[in-house]
């Protein structure tokens, strides 16, 4: 099979992965090539078993035509969701985007001159728990916080990988081509290819979490800046606070309204005697912070006023962006967003008293369908999103078998 028939293969399955159930005419479309064509090799993919004829599509007074899926369970994606102290790994179908199986780890980040060798152990640990077959395994899609090149493929925060570029690193280790992004680029790209932003011209995803991310998706492409680093909403400055913030400077956005902010807060007041359903605050972040969205949901009044001022905090931001992008949609995802509805009111109420109404009236905000697991997502629709640019990929050295669906 030459690079060329490869490629267009690639092609429809990544238009699959992302449309679900298509006719032959619609990807004919998609792909850029003639419906005979798209046919033959629609029904090669047929034979090969990666892709099944799942039914006709609604007729529009003519013949219903024959629609296309994947088949289940037949390419899988390798996604992996780090923030500065968890890692967690897991196994998604390219078709439903289902998680099948996942694992945390925790790996901090901060002054680890052994974390990539770290997330490298991680990884093979993973593959080795989760019994993962590598033939159907199409990619490792990473996504991580801090200042990510996407083009070189270097993190400027974490991850020091030396001369070499991460994936490189990775790819030679666990024998599987690897892609990394900024961890809020990532739940961006997955509101806009799965989420509720797909069909957006412009949105902004808000990725609520230890800090405060923005992924920006404008003309229905993401965003990344100049060299991958936009989107560093965290660090607007917005606070006379004195607050020194992890990137060096003092007041910004994430100094207020960040999730460790809320776990600080909590500790401090239920120290002081304030009384609350939450009788202590665990050392584990991430077990702290789901204790108190938990209060929060069942209405405890410590919880929702702690959750209630940090969405106030965003919404603050959020008015600087409708100001400055005018979008059709903000998305609130990440850790954060599984207060779900909690945080609307508090952030329309911020953005009622910092935005002009006529801006914020054609802005809509809405709770990701995803939240805690939208990195996750996003990891493996980025593997998606470069399926078919990678022809040659697996033609590389690496230190294990070659692997290749296609």
């Amino acid at each position: 099979m030459n690079a060329k028939t490869i490629a267009f293969k690639r092609k429809i399955i990544r238009e699959l992965c992302f449309g679900n159930n298509l006719s032959a005419q619609q990807i004919s479309v998609l792909v850029d090539r003639s419906l005979p064509g798209t046919i033959k090799l629609l029904t090669e993919l047929v034979e090969e078993g990666l892709i099944i004829e799942s039914g006709y599509a609604l007729s529009t007074g003519g013949r219903r035509p024959q629609v296309y899926s994947l088949a289940p369970e037949k390419i899988k994606v390798i996604a992996v969701s780090m923030d500065q102290l968890i890692t967690t790994i897991a196994i998604i179908d390219a078709r439903h985007h289902q998680i099948s199986y996942s694992k945390k780890y925790n790996l901090n980040l901060y002054e680890n001159p052994e974390s990539l060798a770290s997330l490298v152990k991680c990884l093979q640990d993973f593959m080795q728990q989760a019994s993962v077959e590598k033939n159907k395994i199409i990619g490792i899609g990473i996504g991580m916080p801090g200042f990510v090149d996407v083009s070189k493929g270097i993190n400027y925060s974490f991850l020091n990988s030396g001369n070499q570029s991460i994936p490189e690193y990775i790819e030679q280790l666990i024998g599987i081509p690897v892609y990394i992004d900024n961890d809020s680029s990532l739940i961006a790209l997955a509101e806009s290819k799965l989420g509720a932003a797909k069909n957006i011209n412009n949105a902004m995803v808000i990725n609520i979490g230890w800090g405060i991310g923005l992924g920006m998706i404008l003309n229905r492409k993401l965003f990344r800046g100049n060299n991958g680093l936009a989107g560093e909403f965290s660090h607007v400055h917005l606070y006379d606070n004195n607050r020194l913030c992890e990137c060096g400077k003092s007041g910004c956005l994430e100094t207020e309204a960040s999730l460790l902010v809320v776990i600080e807060k909590a500790k401090q007041l239920l120290k002081e005697g304030k009384v609350s359903a939450i009788k202590n605050i665990s050392d584990d972040f991430e077990e702290a912070m789901s204790a108190i969205i938990r209060a929060g949901l069942k209405g405890d009044q410590l919880a929702v006023e702690l959750l209630s001022d940090i969405a106030y905090n965003i919404g603050r931001g959020i008015a600087i962006l409708i100001h400055i992008l005018n979008p059709e949609l903000i998305v609130i995802s990440g850790r954060g967003a599984t207060a779900g509805n909690m945080l609307l009111a508090p952030m329309q109420q911020a953005i009622n008293k910092y935005c002009i109404p006529r801006l914020a009236s054609y802005t809509q905000i809405e709770v990701s369908p995803f939240s805690a697991n939208a990195e996750l997502i996003g990891g493996a629709a980025l593997v998606i999103e470069n399926y078919e640019r990678n022809v040659l990929h697996t033609a590389k050295p690496m230190k294990h078998k070659k692997f290749s669906i296609l």
